[in-house]
């Protein structure tokens, strides 16, 4: 792949690029209809393929931010033409790799010393490259190592990036400006956290204690003295990603060992830790030799405070969603039900959010559920679909916390899907009593 020699840091670079695109995608709005003023029927698939290219090749030279909501749109997969998901998925695994020089003067800068004064040997050519850094391989005293490295004016310029992909976001998701506006700074706090890589390394070594004992997860050692602001050294963890391991064909026992500890990880922090690992791309695990799941990847952590946790995870314990008065006391306390209702909207959003709780809670309130089946995620997208065309949710509506939760929640179901895997779910189960 071709090597990036520079990346835009100023606003006004970034700025350009946007306005570039933006053009881009006005010609090809022109171009598709004037195509279709001698085809009428010709559908909008060629349109979307267009945009989406541009709009791909665009954010994966601004990399940071807009490059992160490129990825997370792509694994909300009922909200995007198709051609949009095809394109965006390609930033959880691949970017146009950093050159060589800019590597360099990324480690001069935070350490005042060459990667090769710092390591015994270390490999200019990335292994990985994805949306806020990446990946080279490196050693040190006989251990191999991954060094993450993160892309110049990242950091700087999230606040500035999100408010340049705001009117991009605005076309693609239909959102209403003040769920977009919730939605941009839930995003935009998280960034944040995400690009400080020396809280990375902390709670890498936090979650990596407080989780080592589940069975068949293991994590990379963390090295805080060869870490810094924009630099984290890790053990290499040997093993394929997601797509590598489908490939070869494992048996359904070594699929459900490798759901079965997805699962067990991530319903571990939400009910033991009440704080969870949120971008659960495929880019973010490992298979290992030994055929367990290794975690490489810390950066985007979202707590569940109590006065969320309760109510939300309450509805999925069958007596409270099977209550109607309790089932709309959460709703409320989540903000799903507004205080200012008329009793016709209480009855309808009661109704709406009810059917799409259930449909949530399927895999909580059986102990086994059966992942590899397409009626389950047929059901979710085409409920998604539905209430994305009624009026009644143009408007917000929930807590900011559902941004991530179930995006965490969704991308869990997602790779589970892809795994085929049968698990049991009643292994870690929400933990209600206060």
């Amino acid at each position: 792949m071709k090597t990036q020699q520079s990346i835009p840091t100023t606003k006004v670079e970034r700025s350009a690029k946007f306005v570039k695109t933006g053009f881009q995608i006005g010609g090809n709005y022109i171009k598709h209809y004037s195509k279709k003023l001698f085809n009428p029927g010709m559908d909008r698939d060629q349109l979307n393929e267009d945009n989406a290219t541009d709009i791909y090749k665009s954010l994966s030279e601004l990399k940071g931010s807009a490059l992160k909501i490129a990825q997370m749109l792509s694994m909300d997969k009922n909200i995007l033409p198709k051609s949009y998901v095809d394109k965006f998925t390609q930033s959880q695994y691949n970017a146009p790799p950093l050159s060589g020089p800019l590597i360099v003067r990324t480690f001069t800068k935070n350490f005042g010393k060459t990667p090769e004064q710092i390591y015994d040997t270390f490999n200019l050519n990335s292994s990985n490259a994805a949306s806020i850094g990446q990946v080279h391989q490196a050693t040190l005293n006989g251990k191999k190592l991954a060094v993450k490295i993160q892309y110049p004016g990242v950091g700087d310029s999230i606040s500035s990036d999100l408010k340049l992909v705001k009117p991009f976001a605005f076309r693609l998701l239909g959102m209403s400006e003040r769920e977009l506006n919730i939605y941009i700074k839930e995003v935009e706090e998280r960034l944040l956290e995400e690009t400080d890589y020396e809280l990375e390394v902390k709670r890498s070594i936090q979650f990596s204690e407080d989780c080592k004992n589940l069975d068949h997860v293991v994590f990379p050692k963390y090295y805080p003295e060869l870490s810094g602001k924009r630099i984290i050294t890790m053990d290499w963890l040997d093993g394929l990603h997601l797509k590598e391991f489908l490939k070869t064909n494992p048996s359904q026992e070594l699929r459900n060992k490798i759901g079965q500890a997805l699962w067990d990880f991530y319903n571990f922090q939400q009910h033991e830790l009440r704080a969870v690992h949120a971008d659960p791309h495929p880019g973010n695990f490992m298979i290992t030799p030994e055929e367990d799941l290794g975690v490489i990847d810390f950066g985007c952590i979202k707590e569940l405070p109590n006065d969320f946790y309760y109510p939300f995870f309450s509805l999925i314990s069958t007596d409270v969603i099977n209550d109607k008065a309790k089932t709309i006391d959460a709703f409320r306390k989540l903000d799903m039900i507004h205080t200012d209702d008329t009793a016709d909207q209480v009855e309808f959003y009661y109704k709406s959010y009810k059917e799409m709780i259930s449909l949530f809670a399927k895999p909580y309130i059986s102990k086994v559920f059966d992942f590899s089946k397409t009626e389950f995620f047929e059901q979710l997208y085409l409920y998604g679909e539905k209430i994305s065309k009624m009026p009644e949710f143009k408007q917000a509506r929930g807590v900011k916390h559902f941004i991530y939760v179930n995006r965490t929640n969704f991308g869990l179901y997602q790779i589970l899907h892809e795994l085929k895997a049968m698990v049991n779910t009643d292994t870690y189960e929400p933990t209600l009593n206060r």
